[in-house]
């Protein structure tokens, strides 16, 4: 399976500017996260500094010892005290005992100060993770409908949800500050250790630092490629991931059997792992290819530096305590120098995914608010006009709606009818301020729908749209859209009754409290087709907005049950405006009228008699419907 690579792009932002974002997000939600991070700081660097310091102590007092021990000797020879000899070396011996043990006890207290950070740094970092994810999550929720509904936006919003997860034990979010505050840490024990070696020669610790250089070049070109194939693996992983969690759907498992799918299933599998396989070597390869140029730099580094330590212990220019810690100095420099590069690259790393992350945050919307609310239009139903309204989708050649203009009366029952793809879902997303006119303007009662704050404006409105997708919710919390307790239970249990599932609710132990998920609790329910579109109307019914839009309601509700709505249609939309689209003209006989729609336009409007009397495509239309509903019998046979 091949995919077209993708231009070339720079990161949102550069690494320094995600580094200091990231604090500044942390300071913001999580100080006590970000102190505790600081706080390992000073005990990571004193540990550091002990590890070259304490062998070259305690070999210093060894040696001190020994020399001092020596001069006594024959000072006592000189004199015949054997015993004072032996009481003064004992002295030594218990001062050096007394120096290294405090120093080991500050050892101890620095790694019981460090660790307990870390301990507590653990927990409170998945509390600033589930934060920054609930950020993003708000965002989507908040994001114009239009804007997210594009697949670049979906792609960018699944790349950013990856900053906040844990992968391979990296979590780009808390990484970035956790890997600053390391690069800080390490930088400080660069100041130290590399005064340290000056001692022994300035130009040392200018090699030490500029041989890496070659690392830092190798991980760059590693980033870049690693950043700009990564829409790429995004998409693949998506498909390979829908792939994988599709069979193990409980309401796909009938067609995969029914259909013979399984192997279709099994092919399409093993062409995205064929292809995750093939990138996952590809960055191997690549990583690999780094890690050998970061080996001949060590080789030639840390070689260099040993041959001129040596050679000045040789010569007598360092003593065997400055030569153990100038020792341990360089290998520990090396190191941080290192490690310098490699913070600085993980953040760099990191960062790649805070780009995606900001930039969805960064999202404007396409459609600016307005300011006023719903207590600056008259109560009750709206007076609905389309001026001139069009409406084209991204890449689409032509307009989904067309100049369209008209008036819906307040109180008024419309039906979009028409076929297929003629704009009628597209029109009431338009309504509904899901989407924005391309040109044209719509108003609500005199006042541009884009006058409106959002929020207000969507209180106008209580749809019903084709597509149910229920939350692991109650049916309680489904209908009034609040937690438990929060809406008014009473009302929401009348409104199922009227929406056709009082018989259903009062067969379920818990009643309208019953979790609409078997696999979250045992004592869930799983609702049919038809009764998840009678939840949606009862949700519309509590809702009680001045515009009811039906958006194909009863399509997989039975025959009786369908008739019931329309009977009870009339008693719905009392007192209100509303917007009812159908595939089956025979139900929009209730309607004050009907709009029949054809490329994006009005084709034909009017009552269903006057439709018919007509003549015209919705006559044909319902001609060719209400023929298969007609049976002539002949002689008990059906002609």
């Amino acid at each position: 399976m091949e995919y077209e690579k993708e231009p070339g792009k720079k990161p949102y932002k550069s690494t320094f500017n995600n580094a200091l974002w990231s604090l500044r997000e942390m300071i913001k939600d999580a100080p006590v996260t970000l102190f505790l991070m600081v706080l390992e700081v000073p005990p990571a660097v004193f540990l550091a500094w002990s590890e070259v310091r304490l062998p070259a102590l305690v070999v210093g007092e060894v040696t001190n010892g020994g020399a001092a021990a020596g001069m006594t000797d024959r000072a006592v020879i000189a004199a015949s005290e054997m015993t004072n000899a032996a009481a003064a070396a004992g002295g030594i011996m218990n001062r050096a005992a007394l120096t290294v043990g405090l120093f080991l006890l500050a050892v101890l207290l620095a790694t019981i100060l460090r660790d307990a950070c870390g301990a507590v740094l653990n927990v409170l970092l998945q509390r600033y993770r589930y934060i920054q994810g609930a950020r993003l999550d708000r965002k989507a929720l908040e994001c114009f409908y239009q804007t997210f509904e594009k697949k670049e936006t979906r792609d960018l919003h699944g790349r950013a949800e990856l900053a906040s997860w844990m992968m391979n034990g990296r979590q780009p979010l808390s990484d970035v500050p956790r890997h600053s505050l390391a690069l800080l840490e390490n930088l400080m024990c660069y100041v130290l250790f590399g005064t340290v070696i000056s001692f022994v020669t300035p130009w040392l610790v200018v090699f030490l630092t500029l041989a890496p250089a070659v690392n830092v070049l190798c991980a760059r070109a590693y980033r870049t490629w690693e950043y700009s194939t990564r829409a790429q693996r995004a998409d693949n992983e998506r498909r390979l991931d829908y792939i994988v969690s599709r069979p193990a759907d409980y309401a796909a498992w009938k067609d995969i059997r029914i259909y013979g799918m399984a192997g279709w299933f099994k092919e399409i599998f093993g062409e995205l792992l064929s292809t995750d396989i093939m990138w996952l070597r590809r960055m191997t390869f690549r990583q690999f290819l780094s890690r050998l140029a970061d080996l001949a730099v060590i080789l030639l580094r840390d070689g260099a530096a040993y041959a001129v330590l040596i050679s000045q212990a040789v010569r007598g220019v360092v003593t065997a305590e400055e030569f153990v810690l100038y020792f341990g100095a360089v290998s520990a420099f090396a190191g941080f120098v290192g490690n310098i590069v490699n913070e600085w690259n993980a953040i760099g790393n990191a960062g790649l995914y805070i780009c995606d992350f900001r930039e969805f945050l960064d999202l404007p919307d396409m459609q600016p608010e307005g300011t006023k609310t719903m207590e600056d239009r008259p109560d009750g139903a709206p007076e609905i006009v389309f001026d001139h309204v069009s409406f084209r989708y991204a890449g689409a050649e032509q307009d989904t709606i067309h100049d369209l203009s008209v008036v819906i009366r307040a109180g008024e029952k419309i039906a979009l009818v028409g076929m297929n793809g003629a704009g009628k879902t597209t029109l009431v997303k338009l309504l509904t301020g899901l989407y924005a006119p391309a040109a044209g303007q719509i108003r609500i009662d005199g006042v541009p729908a884009a006058d409106f704050r959002r929020e207000e404006y969507y209180k106008l409105f209580a749809p019903v749209f084709q597509d149910v997708r229920l939350g692991p919710f109650s049916i309680a919390e489904t209908v009034t859209g609040m937690p438990k307790g929060g809406g008014d239970e009473a009302k929401a249990e009348a409104c199922l009754r009227r929406a056709g599932l009082g018989e259903k609710i009062g067969a379920l132990p818990k009643g309208i409290h019953t979790m609409m998920d078997k696999l979250l609790d045992p004592d869930g329910t799983d609702l049919s087709g038809g009764e998840k579109q009678k939840l949606m109307l009862a949700r519309a019914l509590y809702k009680d907005a001045p515009v009811l839009v039906l958006d194909e309601p009863t399509a997989a509700l039975d025959p009786i049950a369908e008739n019931e709505i329309y009977q009870q249609y009339g008693a719905m939309t009392a007192g209100k405006t509303s917007i009812f689209i159908s595939h089956r003209l025979a139900s929009t006989r209730f309607c004050d009228r009907i709009f029949f729609l054809e490329n994006g336009r009005i084709a034909e409007q009017g009552t269903h008699s006057e439709l018919i009397e007509l003549g015209g495509a919705y006559s044909r239309l319902y001609e060719i419907q209400s023929c298969w509903y007609r049976e002539n019998y002949k002689g008990g046979e059906t002609e």
